[in-house]
Order: structure tokens, then sequence, then C-alpha cells
């Protein structure tokens, strides 16, 4: 999915007066612009103005949905998920983090409805750039090979530091309804839950329900070590502050194996995130 750019400056207006015996295009008080009148004729228009009422409207983005993180850019700066074609920036930096995060991969999140496979989410998971120095023992390995290897997974999410899945949902959901579907995955794998475990659930919780969650909000479950992690929930761009926070290493391992253990709910994502990882240890 591409942005499409206007044609138009807003703040370039272009008064034409055609004349109906020599058609002769006069351009009073416009900035350097190269306007295309018809499919055959361009004019040049140059002079410096201030914008009125009357001047051409921009045409709007064909995006869809356009939460700002997900449809401004290069695309240099971005990655597609094809699948649902939201955009994921290659690096960026989060509330509570302290370094900026670079994206390793993407997929999507798909749920059975009947027989119908419905998407649910995209998901991109991002991880500090030094991430590469814990990983020297798979230097060399195939993608098959790191997707299949639990072990690799799990000296990601023992690294001291910072990685975050950034989750863009692609349709709306209920607050409630997106946390008991997390919590369906996250529970049955803490087998003797602590009072920690219970506060930190009772969190999550909160955090989600009575919260609608529109198209294109974004999510964002960030680890800053294997014992805490914060969660940031923005409807326009990037967020600003950090929503909840995580202080339960039983509850943050077992959401790093929901999306990245052996029966992972979004293989697509952890498809690409061994592929990504292959790339970084060629």
């Amino acid at each position: 999915m591409g942005v499409v750019a206007s044609p138009f400056s807003s703040s370039i207006l272009l008064t034409n007066s055609i004349s109906t015996q020599n058609t002769k295009v006069k351009a009073e008080r416009c900035s350097t612009a190269t306007i295309q009148l018809s499919a055959l004729s361009t004019f040049t228009c140059i002079h410096s103005f201030k914008p009125t009422s009357h001047q051409v409207k921009r045409s709007p983005l064909s995006t869809n949905f356009s939460p700002k993180a997900s449809s401004v850019g290069s695309v240099e700066e971005y990655t597609v998920e094809p699948a649902t074609d939201v955009k994921f920036q290659k690096s960026l930096t989060l509330p509570g983090c302290s370094n900026s995060l670079s994206l390793l991969g993407s997929g999507y999140r798909e749920k059975k409805i009947a027989i119908i496979g419905v998407k649910v989410y995209a998901a991109g998971f991002y991880a500090n750039e030094f991430i590469k120095e814990t990983l020297n023992a798979w230097k060399g390995r195939s993608a098959t090979d790191i997707q299949g290897d639990s072990s690799l997974y799990d000296s990601i999410f023992q690294a001291p530091l910072e990685k975050s899945l950034q989750i863009v949902l692609v349709r709306d959901v209920d607050g409630k309804t997106f946390w008991d579907a997390l919590d369906e995955a996250i529970s049955p794998r803490i087998k003797v839950p602590k009072p920690a475990d219970e506060s930190a659930l009772a969190t999550f919780r909160s955090t989600f329900e009575g919260r609608p969650l529109k198209k294109g909000t974004l999510i964002f479950l960030t680890w800053l070590d294997p014992t805490k992690m914060i969660v940031s929930i923005s409807s326009d761009g990037l967020p600003s502050a950090v929503n909840a926070i995580i202080d339960s290493t039983n509850v943050t391992s077992a959401l790093f194996d929901v999306f990245f253990g052996n029966s992972p709910v979004s293989p697509t994502l952890k498809t690409s995130v061994s592929n990504g990882l292959a790339m970084l240890l060629k």
C-alpha cells in the first residue's frame, strides 16, 4: 500500500484567466510549481503568495486506515506487511525506552469464525540493535534452523535489552474482547500463578477493559527486561505515554511465548522474524 501524494501543495493558489479567442493562460501570484491542467498541457507558474479560500484542495490519502505511525513517510523508512497492507517503521523510539528499536519482522493474527479466517491485527517485532551481540552462537544459521530453535528465542527474551511488539488493529475490537483473547493464551502458560502474577494480569485486564479499540489503534507490548514490561496504546500515531507497567516474570515470559514459542498465535510473525534474524546474523 503506497502513500499517494497530491499534485497540489496546500500553500499554492493558481488563478487562471483563459481568453475565449486565443486560450492564453495567465497565472498570478503563485509559487514555483508545475500544474498539469490536462493530459496534454503543462504550465509553470512563478511567484509567491498567501493562500486564499479559492485555492484547490489537497486530495485525501488513499489508505485503508491512517494511524500516523503507520501511513506517513518514504518507502525506505517502512516495511509493509503484505497480508494486511499495514506499514511498520523500520526503527522507532517508544515512551519508557532508553534506545531506539529496529524492526526484525512482521506478520498478522487471524481468527477463525466458522470456517472463515478473519484478520484481526498486524504485528511487528522490534529489538535493540545490540541484540545481535547476544546471538553469536547462531551466526550463519538458516531461517529454518532459527525458527525451530526455541533456545534462540529464549536468549532473546532473557537478554537485558528492550524489545517491543507493535500491534496494529485492522478492524474494530472491543477492549474486553481483545484482552479475553490474550488472556486465553497467557493464563494456560502460567501453571501455578503467584500473587504477583495475579496482580499483573489484573493490571493488564484493567488496561483494556472498557476501552474501545478502533481500526488503526496501535498497541505496544514492550519488554524492558525479563521481569518487567510496559503497555502503551494510541489511536493517533505513536504513543506519548505508558498506560501500564506489568511486573511479573511469569506473565512477561508467558506473553513472549504466546508469540515466539512452539505454538505461536501468529506463525507469519515468527517466520518473518526468523528470516530477519537470519539476515542479521549472516
